[in-house]
């Protein structure tokens, strides 16, 4: 059975709160806790890239291991806010620590990268038994905020978060995952420019092109109606119903949002752990971000079924279901 070793993660040092937001969109702080439940978020220094992030929390992961980037077979790296069009972040975080045997891939799936980054990797060590997979997640949207976007600008914050994975005892280990694409929405969540569709020009940089939309109340709608569902198909996929699940790790998109989420689940009140009021919307790094913390803390206890479940843009979900294991590799 493949599972995770270890996890990691890293938050920039810079934070910033919701008075100097609030102060430039004329709101209140409170204003911003009451739609968002976000108090605070980090952004990455000058000069520091999604690369640097991935490095330090990476670095974490494989330490919480108990292994050495010289035992990584596949680095899979999942961010939309990448340091360049080519070459993939992965092989930038490959150098850095030193990975040299390591595969390297980067995933776009935007706030579902990481799982849809964790059911990849374990299906490169499927056809590899005994290999090990690094996987990452980093973003660094606050270079990709209007800062005059108020739906935006209070969400979304930088950080990495990591895991090892490899063999671990039966019965423990990956379940088994559910990965969905919703193309026909893709609208919902957009940077327009930047791609060959419509590249770099004088004129989409001035008109703020290379910076996130999102037409918030439909992707509200999205998670609402969408996510339950397939989270509920998963888990009859595998017998189970929604008050077995002992820990539950969403996307941190936004934590009013997920009160609601967890209600319409009918998860149990304690399962779902949460990052959001500290860090925001740190995209497909928010779910690696809170496991990492929740494993450091303690919460995870050995055989405990833990549900990770990310969506957003794209659109897309993605779920995945595992029994933890705590300890060494197998």
């Amino acid at each position: 059975m493949t599972g995770i070793l270890g996890t990691g993660s890293y938050l920039p040092e810079h934070e910033v709160g919701n008075e100097e937001l609030a102060a430039r969109f004329g709101v209140t702080p409170e204003w911003i806790t009451g739609k968002t439940a976000i108090r605070t978020r980090r952004y990455a220094a000058p000069g520091e890239a999604a690369s640097d992030l991935a490095v330090h929390a990476a670095e974490r992961a494989l330490t919480d291991a108990g292994l050495t980037a010289a035992d990584i077979d596949h680095l899979v790296l999942a961010t939309s806010t990448g340091d360049h069009i080519v070459p993939q972040t992965s092989t930038v975080v490959q150098a850095a620590i030193g990975a040299h045997r390591a595969n390297c891939l980067d995933i776009n799936v935007a706030c579902s990268g990481f799982v849809h980054a964790l059911v990849t990797a374990r299906g490169l060590l499927a056809l590899q038994p005994g290999g090990r997979a690094l996987v990452i997640a980093t973003d660094v949207w606050s270079r990709f905020t209007d800062p005059h976007d108020r739906s935006t600008a209070v969400l979304l914050g930088d950080g990495a978060g990591a895991a090892v994975l490899g063999e671990v005892p039966a019965p423990l280990g990956f379940l088994g995952h559910l990965l969905r694409g919703h193309g026909a929405d893709r609208r919902l969540l957009v940077v327009d420019a930047g791609g060959s569709r419509l590249p770099a020009s004088s004129e989409t940089v001035a008109g703020t092109r290379h910076t996130l939309r999102m037409i918030g109340r439909e992707v509200t709608a999205f998670a609402h109606s969408v996510v339950p569902r397939e989270i509920g198909e998963l888990l009859s996929s595998q017998g189970l119903a929604p008050q077995d699940i002992d820990h539950f790790v969403p996307h941190q998109a936004n934590g009013v949002l997920l009160d609601k989420l967890v209600a319409t689940l009918g998860l149990r009140d304690n399962a779902a752990h949460r990052t959001v009021e500290r860090y925001g919307n740190t995209g497909s790094a928010s779910i690696a971000v809170t496991l990492d913390e929740a494993n450091r803390a303690g919460a995870l206890r050995e055989g405990e079924l833990v549900l990770l479940s990310g969506f957003g843009g794209g659109m897309a979900h993605g779920s995945a279901l595992l029994r933890w294991h705590q300890g060494a590799p197998a």
